[in-house]
């Protein structure tokens, strides 16, 4: 019989609210029990039906999202997505938040986010190659926010530095909507090194349960919980739930695992994240249809007097739990050991679908393993009908609203003045979401295991070289494929439309990929956004969801996996709520045959040609764009609209240039329109453009600074004009009526020079733009 361990005596309301669970919930606890959970069950099913671990308000809204696809081996449900990238070589990868840690403790919840995706990534059987993080922060005219980017960058690259995985790439964006709420997402990249997949569901009753890694003190006890609730001028308080990271064991475990995995010997294996023991000892038996019985006492442990609740809702890090064969116990214990690492025995897999928990020789916990982790509950949302009222007006907005332009000059009604549209542009260069990430970039080690194509900065996508990690695998062959990876996310364009901007996240996230010369093939998502319980912050949820499946079937890039970060909002001292903008990340992969083909973003040799491709039904607006906001001072308007069967074609016919070699340097069009651009590709070659353009549209800003329309900038080389007219002609009955591939002019010496319609726009030194981008953000600190 279960011994209450005095448990019941506790006060349910406080208990409730500890555990962020509702009557509701306990009242369905007490039926599926059949009686009165103990505290420590009570705190079981905290964690477990949190929304950081059952997703309880946004599962409905996550099964319309395509799942499956010619190289996808295995999709949402484990713990990271896998998909076959050629030449028997598996790629693994996932994405997921620590955004509340980081928020109140910067530097550790960030090092422990990178630890916590890596093992996802490693417990799969996959050596992990490469990293990249998607960051907001508040505005940097405030000191906290300044002080929260430091610590996160310093945490980021504390860990992925010292476990040697490099960062090669990102994206980071600041507003004030996160300056109570950084968010930190992080994605791991991983090439399998085993000869089967390991997955997590437990086999074979009687097979024993081994914990390895490192051991289990009180800190991050009830982190899920604490992810899954908003943060509050007390959340300080709730530092005890930040976990602390030590990549040097991080670093061991990844060799011991990959050592004990090749063996054949380990059955099944769960990485102890969130919700720690209790998420994966419930998970690995929910998953092979069978039970679990742990026993505490053999639980290494760091700290005296641990109880139940702690050991099992414990979230210290580097630890890992397998299930494996009997006889094969001495020989994976004696792996562990040999790397330093803890290793125990600490149960058995049961025929009985249930967890059952010892502590001190008695039974402290012993729940169906459905109740936990397979039939958790749902919380269902009405959605509104029409978007909210202040959405709708603001998408009334036009370009006539914006001050007429005279003399080639254009008032800003931010800081009401005039303003050449030469320092426009070095005005937008300056400004800390669009300027050079160097600062940050700089700091990470992006180069260690030797296989970073382009250093950060330098391409549209991560391109990381594959060498074979099987021997068997191996060739001769001096050719080695690749994979390319981006985060993105435009925050502006989901908060002005969720569903528009959702698809723009996944069509940039892809055009990027395609932009190195990469085919797009998958993605990972992580869905950050405000309380489900406000009708609006639902609606966003669900429009973004919608959006994003649309755009993934349209590109054929099926999610694998992903993650969800609710209740992204800070309440001040009075009680006021201020939700984040609706912030989906994508993590787009790719995957392309000879990373020799692939290419970066800088100009190539001067006098090669400079052309345009874009899409006249992708619309092109001002309206939502970073011109608007940074020197207008204006959020508003409706985001451009992508066809995204234009922004297939226009990224399928780039990569083909790119790789028959008749295109050296790509770029999209994103944030700052076509002068942003332009300008990013001089500045990353040190040479200059020469620009020339038919303006059709009704005003010259628009011409440089509209945001939309499935763009790219490419450059032809001088010395294959000939072979390049000839691959046009050839491509030419292919290509949609609103499609469109132009010159606009070549690459020069020194300066950026943009004419429209033959009037002199800008002529700015490339020394000049590079100066303003690369010390903005340096600048305050």
């Amino acid at each position: 019989m279960i011994n209450q361990e005095n448990n019941d005596l506790y006060d349910l309301n406080e208990a409730l609210q500890v555990e962020n669970l509702t009557i509701n919930d306990y009242e369905e606890i007490c039926k599926r029990l059949k009686r009165k959970p103990n505290r420590t069950e009570l705190g079981m099913f905290g964690v477990m039906w949190s929304e950081h671990c059952c997703y309880r308000n946004s599962k409905p809204l996550l099964s319309q999202f395509p799942t499956q696809g010619k190289n996808v081996l295995v999709g949402p449900g484990e713990n990271a997505g896998v998909i076959d990238v050629g030449n028997n070589q598996k790629l693994v990868f996932k994405i997921e938040s620590h955004n509340h840690p980081s928020a109140i403790e910067p530097f550790q919840g960030a090092a422990t986010g990178v630890g916590g995706i890596l093992r996802d990534i490693f417990t799969m059987g996959a050596r992990p190659i490469a990293v990249l993080n998607s960051l907001r922060f508040g505005n940097l005219d405030k000191s906290s926010n300044v002080d929260l980017l430091r610590g996160v960058v310093s945490g980021i690259a504390h860990y992925g530095n010292c476990v040697g995985v490099p960062t090669v790439g990102g994206e980071i964006d600041f507003d004030d909507s996160y300056s109570g709420n950084p968010l930190v997402n992080v994605m791991a990249l991983g090439l399998l090194e085993t000869e089967e997949i390991v997955c997590s569901g437990a086999k074979n009753v009687g097979s024993q349960v081994l914990y390895v890694g490192n051991t289990t003190g009180r800190d991050g006890v009830g982190g899920a919980s604490f992810a899954s609730s908003e943060l509050t001028t007390t959340s300080l308080d709730d530092r005890p739930a930040v976990q602390v990271g030590d990549p040097f064991v991080e670093k061991s475990l990844i060799e011991a695992c990959l050592d004990a995995f090749k063996t054949g010997d380990v059955i099944a294996a769960q990485d102890m994240g969130a919700a720690g023991l209790t998420c994966s000892s419930a998970e690995m038996a929910a998953n092979g249809n069978l039970g679990i019985s742990i026993d505490l006492d053999l639980v290494p442990s760091r700290e005296d007097d641990m109880s139940s609740y702690q050991y099992l809702l414990s979230e210290s890090q580097e630890r890992m739990l397998f299930v494996v064969k009997e006889e094969k116990i001495n020989d994976l214990i004696e792996k562990f050991n040999k790397w330093g690492l803890y290793a125990s025995v600490i149960g058995e897999v049961i025929g009985t679908s249930e967890v059952i928990i010892s502590h001190k020789g008695k039974i402290v916990a012993q729940i169906p393993t459905s109740a936990l982790s397979d039939d958790t509950p749902v919380n269902f949302h009405n959605v509104i009908n029409n978007p909210p009222d202040d959405l709708l007006n603001k998408w009334e907005w036009k370009e006539n609203d914006l001050p007429a332009i005279y003399d080639q000059k254009i008032f800003s009604l931010k800081e009401n003045k005039n303003f050449s549209f030469s320092e426009i542009i070095l005005k937008l260069l300056s400004n800390p979401s669009i300027a050079s990430k160097r600062w940050i970039y700089k700091q990470y080690d992006s180069q260690v295991q030797a296989n970073t194509v382009f250093k950060p900065g330098k391409s549209d996508a991560a391109v990381v070289r594959l060498r074979e990690q099987n021997k068997k695998n191996k060739s001769k062959s001096k050719v080695f494929s690749g994979v390319a990876a981006s985060v993105d996310c435009n925050s502006r364009w989901v908060a002005l439309d969720p569903f528009r901007g959702s698809i723009a996240a996944v069509a940039e996230s892809a055009r990027n990929v395609s932009c190195v010369g990469a085919e797009p093939v998958a993605i990972t998502n992580n869905l950050n956004f405000s309380s489900p319980d406000n009708e609006i912050g639902y609606w966003q949820l669900s429009s973004s969801c919608n959006g994003i499946a649309e755009a993934c079937k349209a590109l054929e890039t099926p999610v694998t996996g992903g993650n969800v970060s609710l209740y992204n909002e800070s309440k001040n001292k009075d009680n006021l709520i201020t939700p984040i903008n609706p912030t989906p990340v994508i993590g787009m992969v790719g995957k392309i045959d000879n990373v020799a083909k692939a290419i970066s973003s800088e100009w190539k040799n001067i006098e090669d040609q400079i052309w345009l491709i874009g899409s006249s039904k992708s619309e092109i607006k001002i309206a939502a764009s970073s011109y608007l906001e940074y020197y207008h001072g204006e959020i508003t308007g409706r985001p451009p609209k992508i066809d995204l069967f234009d922004e297939k074609f226009c990224q399928s016919f780039l990569r083909n240039a790119i790789l028959n070699s008749l295109v050296v340097s790509s770029h999209d069009i994103s944030d700052g329109g076509l002068a942003i651009a332009l300008a990013e590709s001089c500045i990353l070659s040190a040479r200059g453009a020469t620009i020339e353009l038919e303006n059709n549209l009704n005003r010259v800003d628009n011409q440089l600074f509209a945001e939309g329309g499935s763009r790219i900038i490419f450059s032809i080389s001088k010395m294959k004009q000939n072979e390049w007219f000839n691959y046009l002609k050839q491509n030419q009955i292919d290509f949609p009526s609103s499609v469109y591939v132009k010159r606009i002019g070549y690459v020069s010496s020194d300066k950026l020079k943009i004419k429209i319609n033959g009037k002199n726009i800008c002529n700015i030194r490339v020394e000049e733009l590079t100066e303003k981008f690369n010390n903005s953000i340096s600048d305050y600190f």
